[in-house]
């Protein structure tokens, strides 16, 4: 909204209250990556075997077992009990639960439910946002986010667990995006990318690196979940602290709040603001509104072929990317290496992969950005697969499959971070905010398969990464059918939706058409210096 950048610019958008948020939002970063994450944390499942009929101390096998290791002909082949070579000591929620071998599909339906949670948060926390208020919802998230955590603790059956964990879940999303809303509302502008992907990349990777390590401190799930929830506890002191979003109170009509925000901004940031100017703010956002037509809603976007087609590959974009995103990050057992060094070396791809946003979407665009991301992923994705197929489990094969999926970690991380400023800029005005929320809520429900793709690694080792990878190969061929965003004046209408690109073809990138434009002027200038030397050599 032209009118709140232009008042913000007199109250100061990029001072000390600015600063603030940002600190405040690397912390979000920090506790919302530790929430997400505790969903893998919890559910790690150590190495384990058959202790019917074994003394208490024998040395462990090679690989885990459901059978017993004594049965014969007329033995049965159900287990009893079970052992644990447990990792660092650590105690999991499935090695105490038993859950495994024939109950393993518990802990799958609990970590699917928890994405259950994510989409009915997403659409119900979402309306609320827009009826309460952004920080209010903001610290509601947090505060059920531990609540669910807190309760996941007195799980004592499947049901239980699955209740617990979708609660948990319905905070997902919400805990860090109504935060990033407000924060992206009150900056500049020009500082916007830079310093809420810094803030992204290097706190979000910290707490993601962090979290299996407290894990390991606290030697327990319960301990884990007590610590990493207890902190959202300092959430609702961010009320002290936070403006509510301009934004908002103006779409509502709270002229009054509105302005108490603003002058409270220019306070902290040490403006003064004549209070003409305020007037002056509340009159043109007055007459904006009075000027403003009905809005069109969500299904006219699937109303004209092109932006219907276009919306359907969004949609399916989002469902790939954040499945992929989930599943490539959660899948930490298998490669022959401890799940929490692995966790923690696939989480350093989240910063390297902010930085090169920073540094090359704006160069080669949107278009070459998605597609190239998720074809880098689907091949190393695919390759590890195939290298745990067909290798052994030696250092150098260890060392390969560790490297080739933090890579393919690194290109769904770039794929899944560019993702939603692609979409943002692609669906019309008039509809953008009903359609950015439909592609993150499809794409919060499709990652309930998440964790059945990592159950399929128990029928066939190599299975998760063959399925994630063929998903990233196809999503990457789709974003080619999708326009260039970069440099063009984004559709505000539905008509301009359905011409938006009209002309593009499968191959046309932003980075190549600069090429093309410089080739054409170089041409046109070396063909009005050939004729001028012409020219000058008749006249002579």
């Amino acid at each position: 909204m032209l009118e709140v950048d232009k008042i913000l610019e007199k109250c100061g958008d990029f001072g000390r209250l600015q600063l603030l948020m940002l600190l405040l939002f690397c912390l979000i970063n920090v506790l919302s990556a530790l929430h997400y994450y505790s969903q893998t944390i919890i559910s790690f499942v150590p190495k384990y075997w058959c202790a019917d009929g074994l003394p208490a101390n024998i040395e462990p096998p090679a690989e885990s077992s459901c059978l017993p290791s004594n049965r014969n002909i007329t033995s049965p082949n159900t287990c009893y009990s079970y052992d644990y070579e447990l990792y660092m000591g650590y105690q999991s929620f499935p090695s105490e639960m038993d859950w495994v071998c024939a109950d393993a599909w518990k802990l799958t339906l609990g970590q699917s439910m928890f994405f259950v949670g994510s989409v009915v948060g997403s659409m119900l926390l979402g309306f609320l946002a827009d009826v309460v208020g952004r920080l209010p919802i903001l610290i509601v998230a947090n505060l059920i986010a531990m609540t669910g955590n807190l309760l996941t603790i007195w799980s004592s059956n499947v049901t239980l667990f699955c209740i617990f964990r979708m609660i948990s879940g319905i905070a997902t999303d919400s805990n860090f995006v109504m935060m990033y809303i407000l924060v992206m509302e009150y900056m500049r502008p020009s500082v916007r990318t830079l310093g809420l992907s810094i803030c992204i990349g290097f706190f979000y990777c910290l707490g993601s690196m962090a979290a299996p390590w407290i894990a390991v401190l606290m030697q327990s799930w319960r301990g884990f979940l007590l610590a990493t929830s207890l902190p959202l506890l300092v959430v609702p002191l961010f009320y002290l602290f936070v403006p509510e979003s301009i934004q908002w109170l103006i779409a509502k009509q709270k002229y009054d709040r509105a302005v108490v925000c603003l002058k409270r901004v220019a306070r902290i940031n040490g403006r003064h603001v004549e209070e003409s100017a305020f007037e002056e703010f509340v009159e043109e956002c007055k007459f904006s509104q009075q000027n403003q037509k009905t809005s069109p809603h969500l299904l006219h976007l699937f109303k004209t072929p092109r932006l219907r087609r276009h919306t359907l590959i969004l949609f399916f974009k989002s469902m790939v990317i954040t499945l992929c995103y989930d599943a490539v990050s959660r899948n930490v057992q298998g490669l022959g290496i401890s799940p929490f060094v692995m966790f923690s070396l696939s989480a350093t791809a989240i910063l390297p992969a902010c930085l090169l946003i920073i540094a090359l979407q704006d160069r080669i665009g949107r278009k070459a950005m998605a597609s190239a991301s998720l074809l880098l992923s689907g091949i190393f994705i695919s390759v590890t697969g195939g290298i745990i197929f067909a290798a052994s489990a030696s250092d150098k094969t260890t060392t390969l499959l560790v490297s080739l999926s933090v890579v393919g970690r690194f290109g769904v991380t770039v794929a899944y971070n560019s993702g939603a400023q692609y979409a943002t800029e692609l669906i019309p005005t008039c509809v953008r905010g009903q359609g950015v929320a439909a592609v993150h809520v499809a794409g919060y429900a499709f990652t309930f398969f998440s964790a059945y793709i990592l159950f399929t690694r128990s029928i066939f080792s190599p299975l998760p990464e063959i399925i994630l990878g063929v998903l990233s190969l196809l999503g990457a061929c789709l974003c080619l059918l999708l326009p260039e965003t970069l440099h063009r004046t984004l559709p505000t209408s539905l008509e301009d939706g359905e011409n938006f690109g009209k002309n593009d073809r499968w191959y046309t990138f932003s980075f190549l058409e600069k090429r093309t434009q410089s080739a054409a002027t170089l041409a046109t200038q070396n063909v009005k210096m050939y004729s001028q030397s012409t020219e000058s050599a008749v006249y002579f």
